[in-house]
């Protein structure tokens, strides 16, 4: 392998484990979720609201380019230490909401809870091929968080704060 393909495989592999956070041993998903989360909260302090969808977009794109080389990697589907799907998940599911504590909580929770248990068409969504089954499924989990921290906030407003 050339010396470009020995530093992409490493910038790769820096992404698909979101700064190595998919290499803690217990609960790597959780660890990639607070990165998502800290990186949403960093891209908060620039006072761009469409610099959190920008960074979603990049964050899907190269996750989703990174998830497809660490399944060739492994060689196996969505191995545990790929956790930047989780990341674009949890950045998902808080985009563009208020980012008091009781809704970023709220919101992580939200997310843990709809990433584990896939509701459909997540499941689904896991079958398409590569990276783009990796990401989909927690895309899916982030869009049901997003929609269950929306509807929390709607009906107790005083959880943003």
């Amino acid at each position: 392998m050339s010396e470009h393909g020995v530093l992409m495989k490493k910038v790769a592999f820096f992404i698909w484990t979101a700064g190595f956070s998919g290499l803690v041993p217990v609960a790597p998903g959780t660890a990639g979720s607070v990165v998502g989360l800290g990186l949403l909260m960093l891209v908060r302090t620039t006072g761009n609201d469409w610099m959190e969808l920008g960074v979603l977009l990049i964050v899907v794109t190269v996750g989703t380019w990174s998830a497809n080389l660490a399944e060739r990697h492994y060689e196996r589907e969505d191995p545990g230490e790929i956790v930047i799907d989780e990341v674009a998940g949890m950045m998902l599911t808080l985009l563009w909401l208020p980012g008091g504590w009781g809704s970023l909580l709220i919101g992580f929770l939200a997310f843990r809870f709809f990433d584990i248990v896939k509701p459909f068409p997540a499941k689904m969504a896991e079958q398409l091929p590569g990276g783009w089954g990796v990401m989909a499924d927690d895309l899916v989990a982030g869009l049901y968080g997003y929609l269950f921290v929306r509807t929390v906030l709607w009906l107790l407003p005083v959880v943003a704060t």
